[in-house]
């Protein structure tokens, strides 16, 4: 995906309410040339395998939770068999479950002259998830695009896979019925 198509994307931002009104209506833009691009955020696969089922338009990206402690492997899986690339957000984990202070991202990124972030954003990089990690410090933003001098071996990123939970960390999940409830009380009234 260019640069300026992924400046041109709109995302249905949630698996909830209308979804397929609001994702026909992206659709219906995209097919019209008023985007470049459609996609989604925050569905699970069972959400974007019965999205893709009934639209002509395939979601260009699936912009999910996925950061080291939740890598995302089952759904990245049949996003790739759809076409759907992944897209992180939240992939320094906002700093959660001892992320910066990380000791098996710290040793490897000692071997490459790089920080415990760094590491990890290579890792999802190599995964080939598209990362936009958030950071206000202008140091932290270059170190964060600062991640094209080295590669991972299959030893760093075995490591690394052993750091993932399988579970959200930031969000919970989309499946909770508490958390589907708060995200129904958000919509208009009738």
């Amino acid at each position: 995906m260019s640069q300026e198509t992924f400046q041109n994307i709109q995302l249905l931002h949630q698996p909830f309410g209308d979804r397929y009104g609001a994702y026909r209506a992206l659709e219906e833009a995209y097919k019209a040339g008023k985007v470049r691009a459609i996609g989604v955020s925050n569905f699970y696969p069972d959400h974007y395998i019965d999205l893709c089922a009934h639209f002509d338009v395939v979601p260009a990206v699936n912009q999910v939770e996925t950061h080291v402690f939740q890598q995302q492997a089952e759904g990245r899986k049949y996003m790739q068999e759809l076409g759907v690339a992944p897209m992180a957000w939240g992939p320094l984990a906002e700093g959660k479950n001892g992320f910066f202070t990380n000791e098996t991202l710290l040793q490897i990124g000692k071997k490459y002259g790089k920080t415990g972030p760094q590491v990890a954003l290579r890792y999802l990089m190599e995964l080939g998830v598209i990362i936009i990690p958030k950071s206000t410090h202008n140091e932290r933003m270059a170190q964060n695009l600062d991640l094209f001098d080295f590669q991972l071996t299959d030893e760093d990123k075995a490591e690394i896979q052993k750091l993932d939970t399988g579970a959200p960390l930031i969000m919970p999940s989309h499946h909770d019925p508490e958390i589907v409830k708060w995200f129904m009380s958000l919509l208009p009234k009738k």
